[in-house]
């Protein structure tokens, strides 16, 4: 079991709990605000996870070479192939998470639209127009619950370590920003399930926001490797 230090770190998550109700309260959000927000923390949390992922271990690396004493020039090399790695990684990653969400939104748009003339099939600039800045307050909520994935140090995810050491395990690094889209759809699609069966009200949003914003991380037991 978790020990009372691990519990007082999750004040941040009791405060974007807390932050989420409250921004759904005072906006009096329906349905359709509900799900547009959780899609576009998705997108916007996701990505900045997916970039610091690829990019952060040369953040790390320029920060070591700077206080280890290193030459700078030596390190240039790797960093260079790196980087040229990281955008190939960068490129993808857009389209394809881009491609996600995108394709999401299309049904979105048809099921729960925001905008007062809605427009059917694909979707257009002024309806993320439109959603960017009706929803950009929960965007710090959300990220506020995702903040590990900017805490720790990220691991090199091309190439070789940087500076000449061994690549440390990090294969499905770029899984987590993928894992907590379909943690982020699971709650549009009960909301959705909420809104036909008419069951929207305040108590529903509180529960699903306490499963949301609840750190399972702290009920995880610790493995024997730890526990040694």
């Amino acid at each position: 079991m978790p020990s009372p230090v691990s519990w007082l770190s999750a004040w941040p998550d009791a405060f974007a709990f807390g932050g989420g109700l409250a921004l759904a309260w005072w906006f009096q959000w329906q349905v359709r605000d509900l799900v547009w927000s959780l899609w576009l923390s998705s997108l916007l949390v996701g990505y900045a996870m997916i970039v610091w992922r690829i990019f952060g271990p040369v953040l790390t690396a320029s920060r070591a070479t700077a206080t280890g004493g290193t030459s700078v020039a030596a390190s240039v090399a790797p960093v260079g192939l790196y980087l040229l790695g990281g955008l190939f990684l960068l490129a993808f990653f857009t389209v394809h998470f881009g491609m996600f969400h995108f394709v999401h939104s299309v049904f979105l748009n048809l099921f729960f639209p925001v905008l007062p003339t809605p427009t059917r099939g694909f979707a257009t600039a002024s309806l993320y127009l439109h959603v960017l800045g009706a929803y950009w307050p929960f965007v710090p909520v959300a990220a506020i619950a995702e903040r590990r994935a900017f805490l720790r140090p990220a691991p090199p995810l091309v190439g070789p370590g940087l500076g000449g050491a061994a690549k440390p395990k990090g294969g499905d690094a770029l899984m987590e920003p993928y894992r907590n889209v379909m943690r982020m759809h699971g709650l549009i699609f009960f909301f959705a399930f909420a809104h036909f069966a008419r069951l929207e009200n305040f108590l529903v949003y509180a529960f699903v926001y306490a499963v949301y914003f609840f750190p399972w991380r702290l009920l995880k037991r610790p493995s024997s490797a730890a526990a040694a």
